[in-house]
Parts: C-alpha cells; structure tokens; sequence
C-alpha cells in the first residue's frame, strides 16, 4: 500500500505558473505508475498526466500537452507536475494516483490509491 500526499495548488493569474508535488509513502514507490488527475464540479475525473515506473514514458491529456510536464524522482519518492501557461479553464481539485503497473493508465479507474486532492484555481 501507498500514501499519497499533494502539495502546491493555489491561486494563479491566466497564464501564469505552478508546480505540484505528491509525495509517496509505503510500499516503494518505484514500483507504481503514477498519475495526475482534475476534476472540476459536474465534470468526471480526467487524465492531466501520467509516468512509467521507470520514468521513461509519459502521456497527457490533450488539454495540457505542451504546458504541463511530469516528473518523478524515485530518491526523494516524489511526482511534480509543472504546470505552465495555465488557463482559468485549468481550475479544479487536482490529484495525485498510483497503480501497481509498469505503464501508466488513463483511466481513473485504474488507479488503485489517491491523496486527498489541491485546489488549483486560475484566475482570467
């Protein structure tokens, strides 16, 4: 088992920067896919961004590619998730999730732990 805890949302002008991290707990981190999801109110929980266990693969959801940028470093147990250019469309509650698979899913679904969750809100 892991535990997920996220750290970096807030308040940020149109166009403006952030960087989230969810730092991981428990079992090795290096043996989860990783992932960071949104959700806004009356909207499902979408995929933002996800990497392999290894690192060595990301996907992103069509909305951020080329803004956002995954990270993780397996010596501090960490993921980020760099978010530039940011949009007010980009508000939500955004978290951190993990599964016990080599390739990162898309589906919220697949993912088998989560953290509680920042507010990322982006001001026009």
């Amino acid at each position: 088992q892991v535990q997920l805890v996220e750290s970096g949302g807030g308040l940020v002008q149109s166009g403006g920067s952030l960087r989230l991290s969810c730092a991981a707990s428990g079992r090795a981190f290096s043996t989860y896919a990783m992932g960071w999801f949104r959700q806004s109110p009356r909207k499902e929980r979408e995929l933002v961004a996800a990497i392999s266990r290894s690192g060595g693969s990301t996907r992103y959801g069509n909305s951020v590619k080329g803004r956002f940028t995954i990270s993780r470093d397996s010596a501090k147990n960490t993921v980020d998730l760099q978010m530039n250019s940011l949009k007010p469309e980009d508000t939500a509650v955004y978290y951190c999730a993990a599964e016990d698979r080599v390739w990162p899913g898309a589906s919220a679904s697949e993912y088998d732990y989560w953290g509680q969750g920042t507010q990322v809100t982006v001001s026009s």
